[in-house]
């Protein structure tokens, strides 16, 4: 086992981001913190990567939330210069790439908060989601109570906030907090056979198609219409990059587009 708290691999236009502590059910201390935070960086510097999964080391835990043990001790879980990041260095750090949790188990509190805050979800049938905060007397402020509301019906999340009980994978599937429910060790595969297919498409129509949509949720749509500003102002530029001509000619000529990212 590596000494990394964080393992990142290359699988061609793939990163697989894997927080590796299955000892402590991958929960975060200030290590994985800060490994993360930088993995993330490299992976939105990297122009050769076009989709990212994380995932968490060993059988049973996605991620257990805040290493309780290390703030039992005194441990500070914030590393120096982190906290721009949010929690575990993914939170607060918006990448306009693609990233996919693959939840290989369960995913409690700051770890329920490490999937809502990915673009899609693959779960292991052994896989749950919980924001049991409410149990310990302290809050969901990692961006659960904040991004749960946004992903499913706001009385199942408020149901799931104000009791602190977990939802299984085939419930969070069936509210749509979840793209698929997978055999349990056909998880990662699964996220990389997804990852795959956005690999497909032009990665600059990609990260742009996902800034609009993020962008897009947080103002109004047509009175005024800054969403279409938004929209439009990516509009407006697509028709310059290499690849969007590329898109056009391949059709043309009935083959498959070779996209180069710009």
């Amino acid at each position: 086992m590596s000494n990394d708290a964080v393992l990142f691999e290359r699988r061609g236009r793939i990163a697989i981001i894997t927080i590796n502590r299955p000892e402590a059910m991958n929960a975060i201390n200030a290590q994985v913190w800060a490994e993360m935070g930088y993995a993330l960086e490299e992976y939105a510097r990297d122009t050769t990567l076009w989709c990212a999964i994380i995932t968490g080391a060993g059988e049973r835990s996605f991620c257990a939330g805040a290493d309780l043990k290390a703030l039992s001790r005194g441990e500070q879980i914030v590393p120096q210069e982190g906290e721009h990041w949010g929690f575990a260095g993914v939170v607060k750090h918006y990448i306009k790439k693609p990233i996919i949790a693959a939840v290989n188990g369960f995913a409690l509190g700051g770890g329920t908060e490490i999937a809502l805050a990915c673009d899609l979800i693959v779960a292991s049938e052994k896989a749950s989601f919980g924001l049991p905060e409410v149990k310990r007397g302290i809050l969901a402020g990692a961006g659960g109570l904040l991004r749960l509301p946004r992903q499913i019906p706001l009385k199942i999340a408020l149901e799931c906030i104000l009791t602190g009980e977990p939802l299984t994978a085939a419930e969070a599937k069936n509210w749509g907090l979840v793209n698929r429910v997978v055999p349990h060790e056909k998880v990662v595969e699964e996220a990389i056979a997804l990852a795959e297919k956005i690999c497909e498409n032009a990665p600059l129509a990609v990260s742009a198609s996902k800034d609009i949509v993020y962008r897009g949720l947080d103002v109004s749509l047509d009175h005024p219409g800054e969403a279409w500003e938004i929209n439009d102002g990516y509009s407006n530029q697509v028709m310059k990059w290499e690849d969007s001509m590329e898109g056009v000619k391949a059709f043309a000529e009935r083959r498959q587009p070779v996209w180069q990212g710009r």
